[in-house]
C-alpha cells in the first residue's frame, strides 16, 4: 500500500451527449493519456457529464412554470422555469434566502437549487438535472471499468 495520493485529471474526454457510454469514454481517455489503473485506485466523475450521458438536460424553453415558481421567479429574480424545474425535483424546499433555494431532492440530498447545474453545458437555456439514481449510474461505471481493467476501483460522482 501506498502512503501518497495522486490527483491525476483525465482531460481527453470528448462532450458528452446523450447516450454516450462513459465508462468507454473514460476508458478511451485514460489510454490516450498513457494512464494504467490500479487495484484501490478511485474515480471521481463530475455528475455534469454522467447527467449528460443519461440525458438528463432540459431545454427551459420546454418548461411551463407554476404560478408559484412564478411568484418566487419574481421575488428572487430567477428564471420562473428554473424555480419550476427546481420544485419539480426537490421533496421539500428547506430555505429560499438571496436567490438561493435550499432543497432537499428524491435522493434525500440538501443543495442548493436542487442540485440544477446551468453552467458549461452547451445550449444557453439548457440546464442539467441530477442523475436519477447516482447510485447507479458510478455502479454501472465500476462494473463496466473493473471488467475491462482487471482492477478493483472506487468511483465517486461528485459535484463539479
Amino acid at each position: 500500500m501506498q502512503d501518497t495520493i495522486q490527483i491525476i485529471p483525465v482531460t481527453q474526454i470528448k462532450e458528452i451527449r446523450s447516450g454516450d457510454d462513459l465508462s468507454s469514454l473514460i476508458s478511451e481517455a485514460l489510454k490516450k493519456q498513457d494512464i494504467a489503473l490500479a487495484d484501490s485506485d478511485i474515480l471521481v466523475i463530475t455528475q455534469k457529464i454522467v447527467s449528460k450521458a443519461e440525458g438528463r438536460v432540459v431545454d427551459l424553453k420546454t418548461i411551463t412554470p407554476s404560478p408559484f415558481a412564478e411568484k418566487i421567479g419574481k421575488k428572487y429574480t430567477k428564471d420562473p422555469r428554473y424555480v419550476e424545474l427546481i420544485l419539480q425535483e426537490s421533496k421539500r424546499i428547506v430555505r429560499m434566502d438571496h436567490g438561493v433555494i435550499i432543497s432537499e431532492t428524491y435522493h434525500g440530498f440538501i443543495c442548493a437549487n436542487a442540485g440544477i447545474d446551468a453552467s458549461n453545458i452547451g445550449e444557453k437555456n439548457n440546464v442539467a438535472l441530477l442523475p436519477k439514481d447516482p447510485d447507479a449510474s458510478a455502479k454501472r461505471i465500476q462494473e463496466a471499468l473493473q471488467k475491462e481493467s482487471k482492477k478493483e476501483l472506487g468511483i465517486i460522482i461528485s459535484d463539479t
